[in-house]
């Protein structure tokens, strides 16, 4: 099962109220927008409870083409990783649910 955007705003919508759809969304939109420009500038994002997004830089690599064995070069990129806070990880393991 997966959750979409349309599923979040859904639950914003039912859950916090006081709001349309339409403003649910906008919140959602903003929400998403923040983190989104605040990764660009390569900062850190930590969310209590939840986990760390990080971006990290990758250097050039040589690589193989699995297919033909033939050496490749893997460009420099940029990286998105995120680490699950310690609550997280024990609500997902059985232990105590999120608050």
């Amino acid at each position: 099962m997966k959750m979409t955007k349309a599923d979040i705003i859904e639950v914003v919508y039912e859950k916090v109220g006081g709001f349309s759809k339409k403003e649910a969304a906008e919140i959602v939109e903003t929400v998403f927008d923040s983190i989104k420009e605040t990764l660009e500038r390569g900062a850190k994002i930590k969310i209590s409870g939840f986990g760390n997004f990080v971006v990290r830089d990758k250097k050039a690599r040589i690589g193989r083409n699995p297919q033909t064995g033939e050496e490749i070069t893997i460009s420099a990129r940029r990286v998105l990783s995120f680490k699950p806070s310690q609550v997280l990880k024990n609500a997902l393991n059985g232990g105590d649910p999120l608050p």
